[in-house]
């Protein structure tokens, strides 16, 4: 349990994955994974019961209405803010923290995809964001 201290909780919301991110008011991660949208209701009950999560920052994109219903059900509160060229910014920053090995160092970073989604790097950007404002 980490009741001792407030955290956020950011959701990039979609259709088929969620990317989830809970952070620290210092914006230290505490933990970030893509999971599937239908256990989106569960992974907030667990995470809201491992952490005193202060509010939940989503992103205005996909399927954000049926997330904040979700969110609320779980009796958590929400923030919606844009989440604009998050997605663009997180490949960004998976790069930083995954710097491409082999042949993929020969190419800008710029011109590739990553190899996994970054979903829950877009949920970890929107809480950062937030947290700035």
């Amino acid at each position: 349990m980490h009741k001792e201290q407030k955290f956020f909780m950011g959701i990039d919301p979609g259709r088929d994955k969620c990317g989830v991110a809970v952070l620290t008011a210092n914006c230290e991660i505490k933990f970030q994974k893509v999971i599937p949208t239908e256990d989106l209701e569960a992974v907030l009950k667990s995470l809201a019961a491992e952490f005193e999560i202060q509010s939940v920052i989503i992103g205005n994109g996909t399927t954000h209405k049926q997330a904040t219903q979700k969110i609320s059900a779980a009796g958590l509160k929400f923030q919606i803010i844009d989440e604009k060229h998050t997605t663009e910014k997180a490949r960004i920053e998976y790069w930083k923290k995954n710097p491409p090995r082999g042949w993929r160092k020969l190419l800008p970073t710029t011109m590739q995809v990553p190899p996994e989604p970054v979903d829950a790097i877009v949920a970890e950007i929107l809480v950062k964001k937030f947290l700035n404002n």
